[in-house]
């Protein structure tokens, strides 16, 4: 997330460590633009934070050219951003996953394109996982807006996951519900994102469960291979990221 306040330290720990698969968030919705909002009054407010309505926003964007315009040029200035920290793109995806919106998608996939862009998150999570976090009708709701975003980008050459779990319990992937998806992983390409937290005053069982022991013995029970995007592609064989395959 390059207009955040945590930016500049994520890239820092980034650097110092080489393994690790970094890739770029955009935020479009819930969070800062990386130009000077005077460039950006269709977007943002004076602070330079997008608005939260993403499904007003999203007609907006559609029917009018200003608006567009605007919003392509903060989606190249974040790709710039992320360029200048001389990290390794491993993949794109946005916040909220607001380029699952056919205008964004195009928009990144085309822009991306000339800063090494090629692999972007699908966030298609299967029904057995989504049905018991309670979010079974909107995964069969999103699944053709799904398969076109997948077949779109895979007709540009851009590399995208079979499935991903931790949408539907967004935060609340404990060490139980880890191990479960880990023992039933489905062939293919997965990838598993969590929010851990260092706050103190919240504490976050996400942490907690990427540091249970027995969470590590049940990906090496799997036999998954840990990697990123970029490990898809055979650039490394001792890959450690937070992507896997099975």
């Amino acid at each position: 997330m390059m207009g955040e306040p945590g930016t500049a330290a994520a890239v820092q720990l980034a650097e110092a460590l080489p393994r690790l698969r970094v890739g770029l968030h955009l935020v479009l919705v819930d969070g800062h633009c990386v130009l000077p909002a005077r460039l950006l009054p269709s977007l943002v407010d004076a602070n330079g934070r997008f608005s939260n309505a993403m499904v007003l926003n999203s007609f907006r964007w559609a029917f009018s050219r200003k608006v567009r315009a605007q919003l392509a040029a903060e989606i190249r200035a974040q790709f710039e951003a992320f360029a200048r920290t001389g990290l390794e793109l491993d993949h794109v995806n946005a916040h909220k996953h607001f380029h699952l919106h056919p205008l964004i998608l195009e928009m990144i996939s085309r822009i991306g394109g000339e800063f090494g862009l090629t692999a972007v998150r699908v966030p298609q999570e299967p029904f057995w996982y989504a049905r018991l976090a309670g979010a079974g009708a909107g995964a069969a709701f999103l699944l053709p807006w799904l398969s076109l975003m997948r077949a779109r980008l895979r007709a540009r050459g851009i590399t995208v996951n079979d499935q991903v779990f931790g949408l539907a319990a967004s935060g609340r992937l404990d060490s139980h519900q880890l191990i479960n998806i880990l023992a039933r992983l489905p062939p293919g390409v997965s990838e598993i994102y969590l929010h851990p937290s260092l706050d103190i005053n919240e504490p976050n069982n996400e942490l907690a469960a990427l540091l249970d022991p027995e969470v590590h013995a049940a990906v090496i029970a799997s036999g998954a291979i840990c990697g990123g995007y970029r490990d898809l592609r055979g650039e490394n064989n001792t890959p450690v990221g937070t992507g896997t395959t099975k």
